[in-house]
């Protein structure tokens, strides 16, 4: 989006000038979620990939936002996104 702006072509005695208007391209998954079995009192390892890097991703149980805790740990490594959930228990299903 940033290459989007008016360009000039000046020839020293006319000129002509366009408008490029860049669209942002969607932010898509490349790769999803897959369904883990893990043992109680284990740690969980969620990954998923989007096709842009450094895009904020939200996670989420049911409708409730997971945040950065003791329990669980989020982190982005460019277009890699992880949860790890630790010390699983029943409720972490």
């Amino acid at each position: 989006s940033e290459d989007s702006g008016k360009y000039t072509c000046d020839n020293g005695n006319e000129q002509t000038t366009a408008t490029l208007t860049v669209k942002a391209a969607p932010v898509v998954f490349v790769k999803a979620l897959h369904d883990l079995e893990v043992q109680e009192g284990g740690t969980a390892h969620l990954s998923c990939e989007v096709s842009k890097p450094d895009v904020p991703v939200e996670w989420k149980k049911g409708t409730s936002v997971i945040c950065s805790s003791q329990k669980c740990s989020i982190k982005q490594e460019g277009k890699v996104h992880t949860l790890v959930i630790h010390n699983l228990n029943r409720a972490d299903a």
